[in-house]
């Protein structure tokens, strides 16, 4: 009888151990998923509702109305936040995909064009990336750009 008792104290111990690993567990920070590339690209369009001004390599094409709808979608550039530069010119840009695919057009064109900077988050350095996005907005923190999608 007693080493039955002891055998369901020892079951309830070990049960209440994995219970208070998994809550003990934090969830990712929503602006850490997904595939994320940070940019430095020339403003484009004329401003007309036809050809509005923004940054290269912007979707024309309406974003989805909700953060779920680009979510499920899951195809393309699913969300992107951007600030000017202070002379008008440049872009500085989060896009955020499901996969890094979605970058390719991207990433190819900064190959061959010196003056497109492309950071991928999570490989880049957060100081060269501030370093480099400050020499065209002064008072740039890239904990302002952040994108958060479900």
């Amino acid at each position: 009888m007693r080493a039955l008792r002891l055998s369901w104290i020892a079951v309830v111990l070990v049960v209440v151990s994995f219970a208070v690993n998994g809550w003990a567990q934090q969830r990712v920070d929503s602006r850490n998923t997904h595939e994320r590339l940070l940019c430095v690209v020339p403003m484009v369009g004329a401003g007309t509702s036809e050809d509005p001004r923004r940054p290269q390599f912007v979707p024309v094409a309406p974003m989805p109305e909700t953060a779920s709808e680009a979510v499920s979608s899951r195809q393309g550039i699913l969300a992107y936040a951007f600030q000017e530069s202070d002379d008008g010119q440049w872009a500085l840009v989060e896009f955020v995909a499901a996969n890094r695919q979605a970058f390719k057009e991207i990433l190819d064109e900064a190959k061959v064009k010196p003056d497109l900077k492309t950071f991928e988050k999570g490989k880049a350095k957060r100081s060269d990336i501030e370093k480099e996005f400050r020499k065209h907005k002064k008072d740039f923190d890239l904990d302002s750009l952040g994108v958060r999608l479900p």
